[in-house]
């Protein structure tokens, strides 16, 4: 594996996992129903997985205009930790929505 390469791999585990701290941080905001901050971290988190994603697909990129890559694990646990740190962000997207919709009920219920 070539220094670019590898390099490559760390910058995209490196902002994946910065989406998925942020991400994990959100949930725990939602712990005391902190919508407002939960939603901010998430839209922290959804930048980070953007420029995750972004230096992946540069990589794949470069492969399919020909350029030779070989096999990393290295790579393979990037590409992975991506995926995982996507998802997490999608599933926690959604809970903030319920969340917020739980709190609106919450408030209506106890204004009655």
């Amino acid at each position: 594996m070539n220094l670019e390469h590898a390099q490559t791999a760390m910058k995209t585990i490196l902002h994946a996992g910065d989406a998925r701290e942020k991400t994990m941080d959100a949930l725990k905001a939602l712990d005391t129903f902190d919508i407002e901050n939960a939603k901010e971290l998430l839209k922290q988190a959804n930048e980070a997985i953007v420029q995750a994603h972004q230096v992946q697909t540069d990589a794949l990129q470069a492969e399919s205009r020909g350029e030779e890559l070989e096999y990393s694990i290295l790579f393979s646990h990037a590409q992975d930790t991506c995926m995982c740190a996507s998802s997490e962000l999608n599933v926690a997207m959604h809970l903030v929505d319920l969340f917020e919709v739980i709190d609106k009920r919450f408030k209506k219920l106890e204004n009655k």
